[in-house]
């Protein structure tokens, strides 16, 4: 579905990561765990173009994703990605003076010129998904953090992404609201939705995924099952980071 190719990206002279490579399967969750300043983030953000490699290359679906916003030729363009990557952040990004129905139908109906009224149908749809139908009217302001991460979650799907990334979806919430949302993304993945999570919750991650990736200065410096990683990780650096992560 979505391919990283020896990625690398440099802010001036300081680089972020070097060589990354990528191949996410078909109704794949992989889990990306790393120390803050590993690069995770910064990578997922590569795999939407959010942020344009220094080098290396980004497929979807076999076709190579060039750093511009239309199509050429049999490579697609960053608005064809974004159609089909979607992404959820640490911070919801909501638009205050809508409503939770009108953000979610906002990107089908400006993006995919969807009918108004197959558009809140389809939102709707994805309300009840992570059990927010009832707030359909509601405005942002009026939610709890958890309320609008699944909101945003919510938007997300309703552009009926093939691939979905997750960048730390629960490091802004207090602690009580972080389970609500990690529900709903263990629904998608039982559901077969194709993820790319960056998170620091190991057992979400080794309940979630189906392969665990390890991110330290930059490189990928361990890959394997949730099993092989966060339960039995056989490098020490793995191995430190995962006990002070899990206690």
């Amino acid at each position: 579905m979505l391919q990283a190719v020896n990625l690398s990206k440099n802010f001036q002279k300081l680089q972020v990561f070097q060589n990354l490579s990528l191949d996410l399967q078909r109704g794949e969750v992989v889990a990306l765990i790393g120390p803050s300043g590993s690069g995770k983030s910064t990578f997922l953000r590569c795999l939407n173009m959010m942020e344009t490699p220094s080098s290396g290359q980004v497929l979807y679906q076999g076709a190579s994703v060039i750093p511009s916003f239309r199509d050429r030729g049999d490579q697609i363009g960053i608005g064809t990605l974004r159609r089909n990557v979607g992404m959820v952040f640490q911070h919801f990004n909501l638009f205050p003076h809508m409503t939770v129905l009108q953000n979610v139908c906002e990107g089908p109906i400006s993006v995919k010129r969807m009918p108004k009224a197959e558009a809140q149908a389809l939102g709707m749809h994805f309300l009840g998904l992570v059990g927010l139908a009832e707030k359909h009217d509601s405005y942002p302001s009026k939610l709890s953090g958890g309320q609008k991460q699944r909101v945003a979650i919510a938007r997300a799907l309703a552009m009926q992404p093939g691939v979905l990334l997750l960048d730390e979806v629960t490091s802004a919430l207090d602690p009580e609201l972080v389970g609500e949302v990690l529900d709903v993304i263990r629904t998608l993945a039982r559901e077969g939705i194709t993820m790319a999570i960056v998170t620091h919750e190991m057992a979400f991650a080794a309940d979630v995924s189906s392969r665990v990736l390890f991110l330290d200065k930059g490189r990928i410096a361990a890959e394997g099952s949730p099993d092989e990683i966060i339960f039995n990780p056989s490098d020490e650096r793995l191995s430190n980071f995962v006990s002070r992560t899990r206690n």
